[in-house]
């Protein structure tokens, strides 16, 4: 099997040794090639517009390290950028989006230029899925309806972006409707992406962590849920990784769904307990603490062979528990991958 297809075949259920790897964030600042190209293209956001300088972005890892998988390059507040609400990235700040959402704006939200605002997007895929051909998988994403509308509500990053529940206890209908609005856009761009060529999805909810269980399973389990369904209306056979950050023991109901075909794991989950609770029901992914990687050396490759025996014999994706931060020599990332390939 070639890289794409070891990929899918972890996804499909089989336990693949050694496991097929990407990272997430794969393609970022930690990489001086990426800075490059980021300062050719002016803002973050005209970046991730310009299908040719995103698509190189994305190959860039792939390039460096010949992944098994390439995440398309772009945004997950490209969504409500599409909606209408203002969005904007502020160097050393982060990302703005103006007004912030409140029951008496929500709809100032539209349609209206939703497909052409992301039309370079689903661009970018079919450049990708053309340059990459059969031999590396290209994954589609987007953030999950909860970790999105924290930022529509929030107008940005926030401290604590769970703390944003209140909203929901304020004015469930407002929140509720959000949700469903996202779930409905999310399901639209995703589609669109696996029509230009991606080979599975991953759907982010970096701040499901912190909800009560029964808002957990309200604002992030079922609207995921929805999405991959909806998606997989148009797209039967397309298999969806979810990345439920900080949930607990709560990923099994995760895992669990019959959408669910691989399931993230955090920094911070036991390995030992997603192997006897999640192995059984989906392909897990992940788990490496991203600071080793900065680390390097001798803690990084035995935390990298203790994760590839903890899960050998089942399905499973080397990965991260979150990002790449940009702090990461890419020697080490290197290192990394002759580590988890070598037998």
């Amino acid at each position: 099997m070639n890289r794409r297809e070891k990929f899918l075949a972890a996804l499909g259920g089989e336990a693949i040794s050694p496991p097929p790897l990407w990272f997430m964030r794969q393609a970022g600042r930690y990489l001086p090639e990426y800075r490059a190209t980021r300062a050719e293209a002016g803002s973050f956001l005209d970046l991730c517009y310009d299908s040719e300088k995103a698509a190189e972005v994305t190959y860039q890892p792939i390039r460096r390290y010949d992944t098994d998988a390439a995440i398309l390059f772009a945004d997950i507040l490209l969504i409500p950028d599409g909606l209408g609400q203002g969005v904007s990235f502020v160097q050393g700040e982060g990302p703005k989006l103006f007004p912030p959402l409140r029951a008496e704006n929500f709809d100032d939200l539209s349609y209206e230029k939703f497909d052409e605002t992301l039309s370079p997007i689903y661009e970018t895929v079919r450049q990708l899925r053309a340059g990459l051909g059969n031999a590396t998988a290209l994954i589609g994403f987007a953030g999950a309806p909860w970790t999105v509308a924290t930022y529509m509500i929030g107008g940005g990053t926030q401290r604590d972006p769970s703390v944003l529940r209140r909203y929901y206890y304020d004015d469930p209908s407002f929140v509720d409707r959000l949700i469903s609005l996202l779930v409905e856009a999310t399901a639209k761009y995703l589609i669109k992406q696996a029509d230009a060529g991606a080979d599975a999805i991953q759907l982010f909810d970096t701040w499901a962590g912190g909800l009560p269980e029964d808002l957990t399973r309200r604002l992030s389990l079922e609207p995921m849920a929805r999405i991959a369904e909806m998606v997989r209306s148009a797209h039967p056979e397309i298999p969806f990784i979810l990345f439920p950050k900080g949930v607990g023991p709560l990923a099994k109901e995760y895992a669990g769904l019959g959408i669910c075909d691989g399931i993230g794991i955090d920094t911070g989950m036991p390995w030992d307990w997603a192997r006897d609770n999640l192995s059984p029901l989906a392909c897990v992914q992940g788990g490496l603490d991203p600071l080793l990687v900065v680390a390097g050396g001798a803690p990084m490759h035995d935390a990298a062979r203790r994760l590839k025996e903890t899960f050998h014999g089942t399905p499973y994706i080397f990965n991260l528990g979150h990002g790449f931060v940009p702090e990461t020599p890419p020697a080490h990332v290197a290192e990394l991958v002759d580590t988890v390939r070598s037998s």
